[in-house]
């Protein structure tokens, strides 16, 4: 149990990408952390791509960065949806100044660029996602899992085990 007492929120909209969700929600809870889901407030369960449901626990607007150790951000067209949610981005940005993990997979990557958060850093994402990250300020590179500070970057459902295991990595540092 590694993460004991370390709290983590996982970010969710409609659209989400099944697997980038839930995958890291349970192998967080696997390894002792306090997970919470949570909205951008326009529903209180989301459905993925395929129609499978999520129930958040708070709205964006009703945690602050403050409350968690890291912050997951999972992919799908759901990310499109949460950089539309001021207290969302505001959320990401706060937790990533603070210094808390902010971890974000497959076109995740939408919501850091909409935060201010990527310039000057070393990222991946899903490749069709590519140009909007070097235009945000990233160095964009071709790797499962990239770490750069607080900042975790991973490209797709295949590469889960190893942002996986960077995320309890920089929890457990």
């Amino acid at each position: 149990m590694k993460l004991t007492g370390k709290r983590i929120a996982v970010l969710a909209e409609n659209n989400y990408q099944e697997l980038e969700l839930w995958y890291p929600l349970l192998r967080m809870r696997e390894e002792g952390a306090e997970v919470r889901v949570i909205g951008t407030g326009t529903a209180k369960t989301y459905t993925s791509k395929y129609g499978y449901p999520v129930t958040v626990d708070a709205a964006a607007d009703e945690v602050s960065a403050d409350d968690f150790d890291a912050i997951i951000i999972p992919g799908g067209y759901a990310p499109d949806l949460m950089r539309r949610s001021e207290p969302m981005v505001r959320l990401v940005r706060e937790a990533f100044q603070k210094g808390k993990v902010i971890a974000a997979i497959c076109h995740a990557g939408w919501l850091p660029i909409s935060a201010g958060i990527l310039k000057g850093k070393r990222v991946t994402s899903f490749f069709s996602i590519k140009d909007d990250m070097v235009n945000a300020g990233a160095e964009w590179v071709d790797e499962e899992v990239v770490m750069d500070g607080n900042l975790i970057t991973s490209r797709k459902p295949d590469d889960l085990p190893a942002f996986c295991r960077a995320i309890i990595a920089a929890l457990t540092k």
